[in-house]
């Protein structure tokens, strides 16, 4: 049977499949006959390079420097199929995970840092839908603003439309050019070249204590809860740990965000900016978060003067 080489059919129907157990690439012996589990090999003028489980390279005493998840992409990728390698490793890339590729007959294999398994099988399977997250980019400003405008014409306190341009698309217009706006943290998510989300985190503090206040995030209403918006979250907060942020503040429903690791900011100490947003005002605390934390969050200016 043909393997498949049109790229819409490849990326929607790859389906990728996590291995047990991690992997590793290893220098053979030179002049030494093969001999146990051997995944795959490759054989180049320095010597022949093996990829085997971990176990396995320790019993035949192999060093090696590189822990690798296996996943397996399966669909039947034609060999001479276009785009599906360099789609993938962008989309790896622009979520900050290396990736080595092996190509077999009927499916493409990708072995990714061991510790990256669960990340890069959620930003492959954002792939299969078309998605992928990168960073906001001037040009992208209006794009940006007609979204958060698409997905806030309804109001998520009152479910009634908006009359006019809603609230968060003239703060997000004054979150772009205020001091507390941080690039890093502007990430929107894409299918095709068009934006369909969008998040934004900004300076914020707790007295001398710098962390982010979140928000607004937003996503196409006809592409809510398809996991563009979890996806945004989960973004920010690698991107936040990474940086050494300490913590995520933010406002909104408390039977949502704590799936993200969100608590009431209350019970790290943190006191609202208005006391009548009690637990709805939440923060995640990230591996940088000090002990004896108190105080009141103060966020970037535009969200003052709303």
């Amino acid at each position: 049977m043909a393997g498949e080489s049109d790229l819409t059919t490849l990326l929607g129907s790859m389906y990728p499949v996590l291995r047990d157990g991690d992997y590793v690439y290893a220098l053979w012996p030179h002049g030494k006959a093969l001999e146990g589990n051997i995944e795959a090999a490759v054989r180049e003028a320095e010597g022949l390079t093996v990829v085997l489980r971990r176990e396995e390279a320790g019993r035949l005493g192999l060093s090696y420097d590189f822990v690798a998840a296996w996943i397996t992409l399966q669909i039947h990728s034609a060999l001479d199929a276009v785009g599906l390698t360099a789609a993938v490793s962008s989309a790896l890339t622009a979520a900050g995970i290396s990736c080595n590729v092996l190509a077999g007959f009927h499916h493409d294999h990708l072995l990714v840092p061991s510790a990256e398994r669960g990340r890069a099988m959620e930003v492959l399977k954002l792939l299969g839908q078309g998605v992928v997250l990168r960073t906001e980019r001037q040009d992208d400003r209006e794009s940006v603003l007609a979204l958060t405008a698409a997905a806030f014409s309804t109001s998520p306190v009152t479910g009634l439309p908006v009359d006019g341009v809603p609230a968060e698309v003239k703060l997000l217009r004054e979150l772009f050019e205020c001091d507390e706006y941080l690039p890093e943290f502007s990430i929107v998510a894409e299918i095709a070249g068009e934006i369909v989300g969008h998040v934004i985190s900004t300076r914020g503090w707790i007295g001398e204590l710098r962390l982010l206040g979140l928000g607004p995030i937003s996503v196409e209403p006809h592409l809510q809860r398809r996991g563009i918006g979890s996806a945004l979250l989960r973004e920010t907060a690698r991107r936040a740990d990474e940086a050494g942020e300490p913590g995520i503040a933010l406002l909104g429903s408390p039977e949502y965000y704590p799936r993200f690791g969100f608590l009431p900011a209350r019970t790290l100490g943190v006191v609202a900016p208005d006391a009548g947003w009690g637990d709805h005002f939440q923060l995640l605390p990230l591996k940088a978060w000090p002990d004896g934390v108190s105080g009141t969050f103060r966020y970037a200016a535009p969200f003052e003067r709303l």
